[in-house]
């Protein structure tokens, strides 16, 4: 069977530029990706006084990433790259630590604000680039993320104020 050429993709961003965007999102992704397998982790994991607002705030969390992620991959296929999308793959790009669900409920609450902060700052790091290329489509994206990131670390550390 014979395969048929893709068209060119034409959206007025340079292929060059394209591919660096998809590069640093490919981060992104594998950041989201890593802190929706901790949150979800902690979800199921999580115990003490704190722990059916916990639990619920985690679910809630995990499921806006799970969300997060498909745009993610999305805006990269868009780009006409292929979006990472195995362990093995997020392992090598993401910035976050991976880590066992057998915490105490406060120190659960801290590595999700760290994680939501290198996700924020991940996405950052991809503004040059895409302001640079006049990708408007990720910028927009990569803002809404940074905004829902931000709330969320806020959230979060309210919680460990005494």
């Amino acid at each position: 069977m014979k395969s048929v050429a893709q068209p060119a993709i034409d959206i007025g961003i340079k292929e060059t530029a394209r591919k660096q965007i998809a590069k640093e999102l490919s981060k992104f992704l594998a950041d989201t990706y890593t802190l929706y397998l901790k949150t979800h982790n902690f979800h199921w994991n999580v115990k003490g006084p704190m722990f059916q607002t916990l639990h619920l705030m985690f679910e809630t969390h995990y499921n806006e990433l799970w969300m997060a992620v498909d745009l993610i991959a999305e805006r990269i296929r868009a780009l006409g790259f292929t979006a990472p999308g195995s362990y093995g793959e997020f392992s090598k790009l993401t910035s976050i630590q991976e880590e066992s669900g057998d915490r105490e409920a406060k120190d659960m609450i801290r590595s999700l604000v760290d994680g939501h902060e290198t996700v924020i700052r991940t996405a950052r790091m991809i503004f040059p680039a895409a302001e640079e290329a006049g990708d408007q489509v990720t910028l927009d994206l990569l803002t809404q993320r940074m905004q829902v990131h931000e709330k969320t670390a806020w959230m979060l550390r309210s919680l460990l104020e005494e």
